[in-house]
């Protein structure tokens, strides 16, 4: 029985499935089935019944996964423990976030950080809000980054960004023009909105309150697809200002801020109020705060509605 076999049977009760496991340790699926195997003729029982086509853990398998996570929260803590006698940050620190945050915002954090202390392994399990929370509280993951409010009191919560919301338009459209807009003005082109969260309720919620009854062209999972179907002249988007830097600077899309408005995105790091942080983790928090705070835009503001 060693380390790896622990991780892959975790991960496969935590996923209920042999190939998102395997997907999630860069593993194939017959390795994490080989792994399993031996593990079960280690400690002589089935840990997983594989019947109906589902996977479910065994009451033999329930057991043993407390004692293997706390054995993995061992060897962290063990490895923990020896990099603060040498005073030098090693381990590995996971963070959990969204598939913008990770796109636009992670890379810096991690890159400075990775100079400083080469020796920590950083990883990334991109996740949507709700499960980034979850992921945090049953400890699968050291850090969450989201989007507040973040209400649990079980958890700590830093404020590391704050961003705004803006208009993007093709290149040559009228609004692309303008340095700023008013959202009337923006109301009578066709709109491409992110398909749910919390950023499409703040922008209903300001249509509504001007009693605007915009044309939705398409509403989208992703903000990389916003900006490709804006690019291409479908209609114009609202995104985060710091998710549409690389493509305003390259001159595909125009990039225009809300005058009479503004949609404010604040973002935290969150971690369990309980956890004891190792001077890793203490410098991750420290460079999350200090690399990726943007200034609030200089434009005068009447109402604001955080996403």
């Amino acid at each position: 029985m060693d380390f790896e076999q622990l991780k892959a049977f975790v991960e496969v009760a935590r996923n209920a499935s042999f190939s998102r496991a395997a997907e999630k340790l860069f593993r194939t699926q017959p390795a994490i089935s080989a792994q399993i195997r031996s593990l079960e003729e280690d400690v002589g029982a089935r840990l997983f019944d594989r019947t109906g086509g589902r996977v479910t853990l065994t009451a033999g398998g329930k057991l043993f996964l407390q004692y293997a996570e706390e054995c993995l929260q061992a060897r962290r803590n063990i490895v923990r423990a020896l990099a603060e006698m040498t005073r030098t940050p090693r381990g590995e620190l996971v963070v959990s976030a969204n598939e913008a945050t990770c796109l636009y915002i992670l890379p810096q954090v991690f890159a400075q950080f990775k100079r400083k202390y080469p020796r920590v392994s950083v990883s990334i399990a991109r996740n949507e809000r709700s499960r980034t929370l979850e992921a945090v509280m049953a400890q699968e993951v050291d850090f969450g980054v989201t989007a507040q409010p973040v209400n649990d009191p079980r958890l700590t919560i830093v404020p590391v960004h704050q961003d705004e919301m803006v208009v993007i338009t093709p290149t040559g459209h009228p609004l692309a023009a303008k340095r700023s807009t008013q959202l009337a003005q923006v109301a009578a082109f066709p709109l491409i909105l992110p398909k749910q969260g919390r950023t499409r309720d703040a922008i209903d919620q300001l249509f509504s309150a001007r009693q605007l009854k915009p044309e939705i062209s398409m509403e989208l999972e992703s903000s990389e697809l916003i900006k490709r179907f804006t690019a291409a002249g479908v209609g114009v988007g609202i995104l985060a200002r710091s998710n549409t830097a690389a493509e305003f600077a390259a001159g595909l899309l125009g990039v225009v801020e809300l005058e009479d408005v503004r949609i404010a995105r604040d973002l935290v790091l969150v971690y369990r109020k309980d956890k004891s942080l190792s001077r890793a983790a203490q410098a991750f928090i420290e460079i999350m705060q200090t690399s990726v705070g943007l200034p609030r835009s200089s434009v005068a503001a009447k109402n604001t509605v955080r996403s």
